[in-house]
């Protein structure tokens, strides 16, 4: 009875799109790290099982030998003969193997032990993706962990700045051409020039100075033409 319902669920995941059947899709699916187990019929080739062992080496899946010939297989995969199978989803694995386990405890129990927590991990990770989309629908955002009073550290005070010194005045005076003496004051240590021979600035220059003076009534001095 409970070999048929196995048979059945093979069946039941070859319809959902879940099972592989035959050495090239088997072994397509075990590299592509999409197998969860694969399972060999009780009368295939040593050099059939040579193969899945590689297959399930190379996609880290499980593979068991089942106590079903490869015409029984087939039968419950519509097809004359199966010698492997692989089942990709991790819920219907979980669930052929169990019963596999009911058939027969003492081989099957370490291999349903070990896909029960890769299907419970595989749900954790479901439930996580499912909440996660969730909350990027309603805006919603995970939560910041509240840091003990403690454990903040406190700040130290702000060092005061140093008053800034005054910038130095910057001297525009600009020095003398060579060769020409310098006007203005003089050194330490050399006396001023008197009033009489000090030189004339331009702007006391006058441009009548040697012109002659006008007589009053006379008009100009410049003798009239006859």
């Amino acid at each position: 009875m409970d070999s048929n319902r196995i048979l059945s669920l093979l069946g039941l995941a070859l319809r959902g799109g879940n099972l592989a059947v035959g050495e090239e899709p088997v072994e397509a699916v075990a590299r592509a790290r999409d197998a969860r187990v694969l399972l060999l019929a009780s009368d295939a080739a040593d050099n059939t099982r040579r193969r899945v062992e590689h297959f399930a080496e190379a996609g880290q899946c499980l593979w068991l030998r089942v106590p079903f010939t490869k015409a029984e297989l087939g039968r419950a995969v519509g097809r004359s003969s199966a010698a492997v199978t692989a089942v990709t989803d991790i819920g219907l694995a979980n669930t052929i193997v169990h019963r596999l386990a009911e058939l027969d405890p003492v081989k099957y129990d370490e291999a349903a032990a070990k896909l029960e927590l890769k299907a419970k991990r595989a749900a954790e990770r479901r439930a996580e993706q499912l909440a996660h989309e969730k909350n990027l629908r309603t805006g919603k955002r995970k939560p910041k962990k509240e840091v003990p009073e403690q454990a903040v550290p406190e700040k130290a005070a702000p060092k005061q700045a140093a008053p800034a010194k005054p910038a130095a005045r910057k001297d525009t005076r600009t020095a003398p051409a060579a060769g020409k003496p310098r006007t203005g004051r003089p050194g330490p240590g050399k006396s001023r020039p008197s009033k009489g021979n000090r030189p004339k600035s331009r702007s006391a220059y006058n441009p009548y100075a040697h012109s002659r003076p006008v007589k009053k009534g006379k008009g100009s001095f410049r003798k009239q033409e006859t």
